[in-house]
């Protein structure tokens, strides 16, 4: 009878073996397991992303100013339009605030606005690349799921002594944007209030991940200043 030469489908399993329709019982695949333990690391580092974006804003000041750019018909009272033609995306910014721009390690690209007088409060877009295989938001789960995946990462009130506390306020799905509103706040220091808005677009070779921060000191006197102009600059996000 002539030896059977079988083919593995599974790199696991090794060589081709001669003389056996199948695997011996002892031989087990472990490819499964170490593709799916891949993925969630590729979408835990891309989440990463996310929740490094929050704190982006906060070094605005350090970055190198942007070159300069023109208001357009689009702007409104009391705004000015900012399109990035490179990167594709346009928003509005209240006037007289500062722009910079800068590369981040792991980050594609990082635009932050801010105004000169106070830099706790901004609005900062950062880009960053991710794998082929995140095809749209949902790859990382309904807006939901994002949410307190993204606010629980943060959050590190459970430690002892405590550290950063997170808590999630609001978050809803709309025109393919992840809208995340949420809290943090470091022990002794006071509450910074954080509305995100979260997109995806393919720029001819990579998707990359766009997420839109505007932070603002969750008081009385800053929320009455910053906290409308800040969420109407971020909910102006769009791709162009």
């Amino acid at each position: 009878m002539a030896a059977v030469t079988t083919a593995s489908l599974c790199p696991g399993l090794g060589r081709p073996r001669r003389g056996h329709a199948k695997p011996p019982r002892t031989t087990a695949c472990h490819c499964l397991p170490a593709r799916r333990a891949e993925e969630g690391v590729n979408r835990r580092d891309a989440l990463l992303g996310v929740l490094l974006s929050a704190t982006a804003a906060s070094s605005a000041p350090l970055l190198v100013p942007a070159e300069a750019f023109a208001e357009t018909a689009e702007a409104q009272e009391g705004f000015t339009a900012y399109e990035d033609e490179a990167n594709k995306f346009t928003l509005v910014i209240p006037q007289g605030w500062q722009v910079g721009a800068g590369e981040r390690s792991g980050f594609k690209n990082v635009t932050a606005f801010f105004p000169e007088q106070n830099p706790n409060s901004s609005v900062s877009v950062v880009i960053t690349g991710i794998g082929p295989d995140f095809t749209s938001l949902k790859s990382f789960g309904n807006v939901d799921e994002f949410a307190e995946n993204l606010v629980t990462g943060l959050d590190r009130s459970w430690q002892r002594p405590a550290g950063l506390a997170a808590k999630l306020i609001d978050s809803k799905a709309s025109n393919g944007l992840y809208y995340i509103e949420y809290t943090l706040q470091n022990p002794g220091e006071k509450r910074r209030h954080i509305v995100s808005a979260i997109g995806m677009a393919f720029n001819g070779w990579y998707n990359r991940l766009y997420t839109v921060t505007g932070q603002y000191i969750d008081d009385d006197e800053e929320s009455a200043i910053y906290k409308p102009e800040i969420e109407k600059s971020v909910k102006s996000f769009k791709f162009t």
